[in-house]
């Protein structure tokens, strides 16, 4: 150890010791480890070393009880075991470094007492602000961040009380055009395995399903509805009923890509050919979607850019909080690849 940087024995290392060890100014000192840009390379060496040598450690909490930014945003994620979070993450991740912000990632595991929880650490001082990605139970909480001004946006997910920060996609319109695309190819028997029932999104989708059925006149059968959870054993297990069926479906709609690859593993293990004996369109062109055989028709969202622009909608709100509540939602497009045929001819 350095001895212009002797370690401090006792209590807590504050940024002014670091500051009196690398002899510079606590303001600069506090530019360096917030990771802004315009500090000497010279001058930053100096504070990270004695940083180092000293053991500092940022207490964000004591920072954010001071009345300073953390500069730091949470992340709240059901999991990151799939493609579609994994995605919006990456761009969230990428606009918040470009904005020299930090990323506090939280992982519920599906648990809805946990994310209510962690809602509530996160607004007690830990970060600025808080993305929530396709929460499971935003009512529970809203109210309370709201009560508390804490900025915050709702990925993927309704509010309608129109308080909220909100980006999201066509996600009506997306499961129309994918229907009316097997409908024009010449499919009547057209299957739905649906998301899970507490999102909006799986909702949407669902109902765009039926209206595009219902504006070629083909009847809406219930029996080929069958509720998924937008994860992949879910998407396996019913497929099999579907294929059980008496007059089972020429074509099969799932509400995202994961449950359509369950779809697929379905089919191919009763021995059936994709997308000869069976159809298959998805919902969301995750990176999987490509790279699977065959490579999969679905319904793109932008999902990086949804990132993108949450953690810009939160940024806006951090630095006006008086900002109006916005609703972004993007385009969405069917992408034609090798899971569907046409039965015309």
């Amino acid at each position: 150890m350095s001895e212009n940087h002797p370690r401090k024995k006792n209590g807590n290392v504050t940024i002014i010791d670091v500051a009196k060890a690398s002899g510079v100014s606590y303001s600069t000192v506090s530019r360096v480890l917030n990771g802004f840009e315009y500090v000497k390379d010279s001058t930053r060496e100096r504070v990270l070393a004695a940083a180092k040598d000293l053991g500092y450690v940022a207490n964000l909490q004591a920072r954010s009880l001071a009345g300073g930014k953390t500069n730091v945003v949470g992340l709240l994620v059901p999991g990151l075991d799939n493609g579609y979070i994994g995605e919006i993450v990456s761009g969230a991740d990428e606009e918040l470094f470009r904005s020299n912000y930090n990323m506090m990632l939280y992982t519920t595991h599906r648990y809805q007492g946990k994310e209510e929880a962690y809602v509530k650490s996160i607004y007690s001082g830990l970060t600025d602000g808080l993305l929530l990605i396709v929460p499971m139970t935003p009512v529970s909480y809203l109210e309370a961040l709201q009560n508390q001004n804490f900025p915050y946006v709702l990925i993927d997910q309704s509010d309608n009380t129109g308080k909220s920060n909100i980006v999201d996609s066509t996600n009506w319109q997306g499961a129309y055009d994918a229907v009316t695309y097997l409908i024009e190819l010449g499919h009547t028997r057209i299957a739905h395995i649906s998301g899970s029932p507490y999102l909006q999104s799986a909702e949407d989708r669902l109902e765009g399903y039926k209206s595009a059925l219902s504006d070629h006149n083909i009847p809406i059968n219930d029996r080929y509805i069958l509720e998924g959870n937008f994860y992949q054993d879910k998407g396996y297990e019913v497929t099999l009923q579907l294929l059980d069926m008496d007059t089972p479906p020429t074509a099969i709609f799932a509400a995202n890509d994961l449950s359509a690859l369950g779809v697929m593993d379905a089919v191919r293990d009763r021995g059936l050919s994709i997308p000869a004996d069976m159809s298959v369109i998805g919902f969301d062109d995750i990176p999987q979607a490509i790279i699977t055989y065959p490579k999969l028709t679905t319904v793109r969202q932008s999902l990086k850019q949804m990132g993108r622009i949450a953690v810009k909608l939160l940024l806006e709100k951090l630095e006006n909080p008086d900002t109006t509540p916005r609703r972004i939602t993007l385009k969405t497009e069917l992408i034609e690849r090798e899971s569907v045929r046409s039965l015309i001819g």
